[in-house]
């Protein structure tokens, strides 16, 4: 073995025996430093060696100038960029961190305006987010105090959807908002008053949809007539029909469609209040239905008289691009608004049964009028179930929530009603709240605290989109001719 090896030396100074005399341990240890003092010199040469490598690379390097190239396109800057320091909470800029803003509901259907927090457009379509899998009620709930904008929101929707194929429908205009709109787009609205030309009888056929045979189609009229007259005669007399009741008036139906080609309400009148002696052998019948012949009798020769008492002189027009019902000269009549809407809703269930009929809107604009009668509102919420089936969505018009409060008493079937067209509605919007409703919105749509805060701060035209767990403050944007068409204050703003 090589005697000068450092390994022997090193292990000569672990294993050496005692006696090895003082000189040469002191010598092997010498040895050792000295080997070890060599490989720490080699190594720091190794590595002055690599960083002088670095840098006279890194001095190769052509790096522009601070103030950037010479010359007119040199893009230089006349001083340095310095931007200045901001310290914030992370509640405050987590608003402002890309990565945490909404991505939205994507680019298809129509433009509504401006998402308030990500700064981009917002686009809405519930047929396309029911296509997506974004929702599953392709319904709506739009509420708003008087001024807020609601009005020109719904007006915007349907008017943007018409290009797209939509058509849309109106059952019941209080206020004759909607007329204008339907004329502007080249639809009807449908002026229904005392000593007006339009006249309509419940108990036309109405629109046949495409497919039934002539048996299901006379089947499916019996039943909507008979249902129709069952739901006027409940809102006259505002209450529920009796199995008596409902019994004269098939029968009474049954006799006048056999006998009229063309059967109108007074002659279903007039054979409640005296039926055939075949139909009432017993002579009990007149008796059973005296009630209900009495409150039908009202549609046609009390203070409803002229409406309802002759063959229509206007027809629904299903493949128009918009049908409005104006009810506006009625207004102060809510019983007779009530029946009007049963009727115009009677119409539109056989058009919107129709399999080929496409995609509609239906409008139900000053909705606390309408959810008060118990007929009505079975008629909304049976159309609201089968939205998905007819290829329709249904946007209902609120002033506040809490006008679900006065429909009807706590825990009856018709306050169950009105909480259903809420429940099977996945998108909301809300418009300005005062500020005593913010208990009962936030109730009723789960908001959160910041989001109750926020409804009674918002400007004119911007709302708070709940679509199912989502949440969106969207600035609604209109052409200046959207906004002159759509304006509901102008004879109010209007000098004199």
């Amino acid at each position: 073995m090589d005697p000068h090896d450092p390994t022997r030396l090193h292990t000569a100074l672990l294993v050496e025996p005692d006696h090895t005399s003082r000189r040469v341990r002191r010598q092997h240890r010498r040895q050792a430093h000295d080997l070890r003092a060599s490989q720490r010199a080699a190594r720091r040469a190794a590595y002055n060696a690599e960083q002088a490598a670095a840098r006279a690379e890194a001095v190769g390097i052509r790096y522009l100038p601070r103030a950037g190239e010479p010359g007119p396109a040199g893009l230089r800057s006349w001083r340095r960029l310095r931007v200045p320091a901001h310290q914030d909470t992370t509640a405050a800029l987590q608003g402002a961190y890309p990565f945490l803003a909404e991505a939205g509901l994507g680019s298809d259907g129509v433009f509504v305006g401006q998402d308030l927090y990500a700064g981009g457009s917002f686009v809405y379509d519930p047929w396309v987010l029911y296509q997506r899998g974004v929702i599953t009620a392709p319904n709506l709930v739009l509420a708003g105090i008087v001024g807020a904008g609601k009005s020109a929101l719904a007006k915007s929707l349907y008017t943007r959807s018409i290009p797209f194929g939509r058509r849309v429908y109106v059952p019941g205009d209080p206020k004759g908002e909607h007329t204008k709109i339907a004329e502007l787009v080249g639809g009807r609205a449908i002026v229904l008053g005392h000593g007006l030309p339009a006249r309509l009888n419940p108990l036309d056929e109405g629109y046949r949809p495409s497919g039934l045979s002539d048996t299901e189609w006379a089947t499916t009229l019996a039943a909507r007539r008979r249902d129709l007259i069952g739901a006027l005669a409940e809102t006259v007399l505002t209450r529920p029909l009796s199995p008596l009741e409902h019994t004269a008036v098939d029968l009474a139906l049954r006799a006048t469609v056999a006998q009229a080609s063309v059967p109108i309400l007074p002659m279903v009148v007039d054979r409640i209040l005296s039926p055939d002696l075949g139909d009432d052998p017993d002579g009990r019948l007149a008796e059973d239905g005296r009630l209900v012949g009495h409150a039908l009798r009202r549609l046609v020769a009390g203070d409803l008289q002229g409406l309802f008492d002759g063959p229509s002189t206007v027809r629904f027009d299903p493949t128009a691009p918009m049908v409005s019902l104006d009810l506006s000269r009625l207004a102060e009549n809510t019983a007779l608004l009530s029946v009007l809407m049963s009727c115009s809703s009677a119409w539109m269930e056989s058009a919107l049964a129709d399999p080929n009929g496409g995609q509609r809107w239906v409008i139900y604009d000053e909705a606390w009028r309408l959810m008060a009668y118990p007929a009505l509102l079975r008629r909304m919420d049976a159309q609201w179930r089968l939205a998905r089936h007819l290829g329709i969505a249904n946007l209902l018009i609120f002033h506040k929530l809490s006008d679900l409060d006065n429909v009807g008493d706590a825990g009856t079937a018709t306050r169950a009603l009105a909480s259903s067209l809420l429940a099977n509605a996945e998108t909301r919007i809300i418009y300005r709240q005062e500020s005593d409703q913010l208990g009962i919105t936030g109730d009723l749509l789960a908001l959160t605290g910041t989001e109750q805060k926020l409804l009674p701060t918002l400007g004119t035209g911007q709302g708070l989109w709940r679509i199912k767990d989502r949440s969106y403050l969207v600035q609604a944007q209109l052409h200046p001719a959207e906004l002159a068409a759509f304006d509901t204050s102008q004879r109010f703003s209007e000098k004199s």
